[in-house]
């Protein structure tokens, strides 16, 4: 059976972490299609041995294996292209986007807008070191002011999308950061939901807050770019009976 949904997760050194993260993604989605995929980013750890154990009692779990780290974009990337559901769910390895969330990202598409593109998490009462709390808050500022994309937690890893829309997107590293900006740049709609956060049990960020500055500032300015550059005209194909609009104008 051909999954509804993809649930794509990026994972580098998460031992500890991904199983009961899976399993409870499974469970939470027990009564859908769907299909789970861990895009293991060259762990060094225990991680690809407990994806092994898990796929004896997970038949839905897929996992692509990547020769060298390229980091969450490009795991991202690899699992979007995997995947066979039309609407592809995102959240990080390690276990801070409680799978509980789910339902929550699914909801708003139920309806059938085609014009939504993409809903977005929005973490609350996030579990993170105050440090990182302050440095996610600034960047954000800077972002939405820059982007003018109106989300004001962009980085959180839960996101929900049709896969279609991915597939348009231009690729670049760190893109997973800027969906909103880029979904909006298609003339498309972004809806956030309050996501909750828990608090890292096992491991390690692989980000400190000097690192995610600095390749920050040449994405922001690039996607600021990217989004300037872009025009979308309307577009009608004449009939005879007249024209039909097939596009609007973003």
């Amino acid at each position: 059976m051909t999954p509804d949904i993809s649930v794509v997760l990026p994972a580098r050194d998460e031992a500890g972490n991904i199983t009961s993260l899976l399993t409870g993604i499974a469970a939470t989605l027990q009564d859908r299609a769907h299909e789970i995929i861990v895009v293991d980013d060259a762990s060094r750890d225990g991680t690809r041995a407990e994806l092994a154990a898990l796929q004896t009692r997970l038949p839905q779990l897929r996992v692509i294996c990547h020769d060298r780290s390229c980091g969450q974009s490009a795991a991202i990337r690899s699992g979007v292209w995997a995947a066979r559901g039309a609407l592809i769910v995102t959240l990080d390895a390690d276990g801070q986007n409680p799978p509980d969330n789910i339902p929550a990202l699914l909801a708003p598409f139920a309806g059938g807008d085609t014009a939504l593109g993409l809903v977005q998490g929005q973490r609350v009462d996030r579990r993170d070191r105050p440090s990182r709390r302050l440095a996610s808050a600034a960047a954000n500022r800077i972002r939405n002011a820059l982007l003018r994309d109106g989300v004001r937690d962009s980085g959180c890893g839960l996101k929900a999308f049709p896969r279609m829309v991915y597939l348009a997107l231009p690729y670049f590293d760190h893109i997973h950061r800027f969906m909103p900006a880029m979904v909006a740049r298609e003339g498309l709609r972004v809806q956030t939901v309050p996501v909750t956060h828990a608090p890292r049990a096992f491991g390690r960020s692989k980000y400190g807050n000097l690192r995610r500055a600095a390749v920050g500032i040449v994405d922001l300015l690039g996607t600021a770019w990217l989004i300037r550059r872009r025009r979308l005209p309307r577009t009608r194909e004449l009939a005879r009976s007249g024209a039909t609009d097939l596009r609007g104008a973003a």
